[in-house]
């Protein structure tokens, strides 16, 4: 019967092998950008890496504790569980309700703490997305031909010296074409994309955690047919 000792266990079991493959998922993702040069940020690539990690332990926790019916590891699991939901519940929430001007506040403060610590970041994202220079005034309000500022910036870095054939190119005697345009308007509807996809998939996912701590409180106070029937529960 489904709902009964041996089918909330097997489910419970199931649960945590798919946490454990997602963890290995996140791993193997931080450290594949890493590696090819595609995250060069440390900070990020070390968040998903303790994340992936620690998703990998409470897992193994938790598949131990159903395969022995163990009640102190079924407990610890629940409740580090039920806190990793309201975390994540929390963020996808907030990731979600982000308006238009938080979005640019974000990426203005992004974009300026990569131009004075990496520039190789913003040269890159000039490159990915050919365009000029971020597109945000003092106000924060956008613009979206690039600036004497943003264009000397990119051109004194020779930005698209390889890339003849982007809207951006420049040369000595070659001025940027009238279609190139700055970064704000090509990252911003990616940005907000980004945000909407990682809160919803966030939220979908905070529900199966919440279901696992439901799952778990479910099949700890549930008795094994196989033990002794006179056995505490």
């Amino acid at each position: 019967m489904c709902g009964g000792f041996t089918c909330s266990k097997n489910t419970l079991v199931g649960l945590n092998v798919i946490y454990i493959l997602v963890s290995f998922l996140m791993i193997g993702v931080a450290v594949h950008g890493k590696v090819s040069g595609i995250v060069t940020s440390l900070p990020i690539v070390g968040g998903i890496t303790a994340c992936g990690v620690f998703l990998l332990m409470i897992s193994v926790i938790g598949l131990i504790g159903a395969v022995r019916h163990h009640q102190v590891l079924l407990f610890f699991y629940m409740v580090v569980l039920f806190l990793i939901f309201l975390i994540q519940f929390s963020c996808s929430c907030a990731a979600l309700a982000i308006n238009e001007g938080d979005e640019i506040k974000l990426i203005k403060s992004a974009w300026k703490t990569a131009e004075t610590k990496s520039e190789s970041l913003v040269i890159q994202a000039e490159q990915t997305f050919d365009c000029c220079g971020l597109g945000l005034g003092e106000d924060n309000i956008p613009y979206l031909k690039p600036s004497a500022a943003d264009r000397n910036f990119t051109e004194t870095r020779e930005v698209f010296k390889n890339y003849p054939d982007a809207e951006c190119y420049h040369a000595a005697n070659v001025t940027m074409k009238k279609e190139c345009l700055t970064c704000y308007s090509h990252i911003s509807d990616k940005v907000n994309s980004g945000f909407n996809a990682a809160g919803g998939l966030g939220l979908f996912f905070s529900f199966t955690e919440f279901i696992g701590v439901w799952l778990a409180a479910r099949f700890r106070n549930q008795k094994d047919p196989r033990a002794n029937p006179s056995a505490f529960l």
